[in-house]
């Protein structure tokens, strides 16, 4: 199933990696190799991409955090192609990438000029961002003809396991998930709570937001890793974060079209 209907197809600046996760994807589609088992390869990527850091090879940490978005992108893909939901997939998806994001933060934090704080400040900072995405796309995905609606904007129920997968596994992600999303989650929807009423959200709007999308917060990292830019990497993302009220500001003022005027 497609996260969006065709004609809400956007052009997403995070999703890069996609076209490769899509092949990579294809060649494991007659293998035993499951979903979970490529989240946990993103995770080493991830992994080699902060020995990397740590160690001072940042050219090849850039391309290991590139890596780490196309492989993030191939386990969603499989299941896909093997018809084989999982949330233990999904939680533990989620999981990984917020304890990557605050293990990529402090070993660029250990390698250059940032403070432990203001890293901690950048840390904060990054989720608040990638949430702002996530709770757009999603109410455009449950706007959308066709669209994919397994996500919600808060995750208030334990789901029932699917076949294949435990339920004890799924209620403990679960749990670790919630705490380490929610938070942002309610933060960001206090923010703008009229959000979730708007009819759609035009491509061009949400073409400018998935600047906040993880994998184009990877691909910056990566290239300011690459071109010697390491002790900026930190006050970059909390400078980054005033957009954050720059896009709600323009979805406030020209995005306001309710669902409740769409029969009118």
């Amino acid at each position: 199933m497609s996260k969006l209907s065709k004609e809400e197809k956007f052009l997403d600046f995070s999703d890069y990696g996609r076209p490769l996760a899509k092949v990579f994807a294809n060649q494991l589609k007659n293998t035993s190799i499951t979903p979970v088992q490529v989240t946990f390869l993103f995770g080493i990527s991830g992994l080699l991409a902060i020995y990397c850091i740590l160690n001072g090879f940042f050219i090849v940490a850039g391309f290991f955090l590139l890596l780490k978005s196309v492989i993030d992108a191939a386990d969603g893909e499989l299941s896909r192609i093997k018809n084989t939901p999982s949330y233990t997939g999904r939680y533990l998806d989620s999981i990984f990438d917020n304890i990557l994001n605050l293990l990529f933060l402090l070993s660029i934090c250990s390698v250059s000029d940032s403070s432990i704080w203001t890293t901690m400040v950048a840390f904060l900072c990054l989720q608040f961002q990638g949430t702002l995405y996530n709770y757009y796309y999603v109410i455009l995905r449950h706007n959308s003809d066709g669209g994919d609606v397994t996500s919600s904007i808060f995750e208030n129920e334990i789901p029932i396991a699917f076949p294949g997968e435990n339920q004890k596994t799924v209620n403990l992600l679960f749990r670790i998930f919630n705490v380490l999303y929610l938070p942002f989650d309610k933060a960001i929807h206090e923010l703008d709570k009229e959000a979730v009423e708007i009819i759609t959200y035009p491509k061009w709007f949400m073409s400018m937001v998935s600047l906040y999308g993880l994998g184009f917060q990877l691909l910056v990292m990566a290239m300011m890793l690459s071109i010697g830019l390491v002790n900026y990497i930190v006050p970059f993302f909390i400078a980054y974060s005033l957009l954050i009220f720059v896009f709600i500001a323009i979805r406030r003022t020209f995005l306001t079209e309710k669902i409740s005027n769409q029969s009118c």
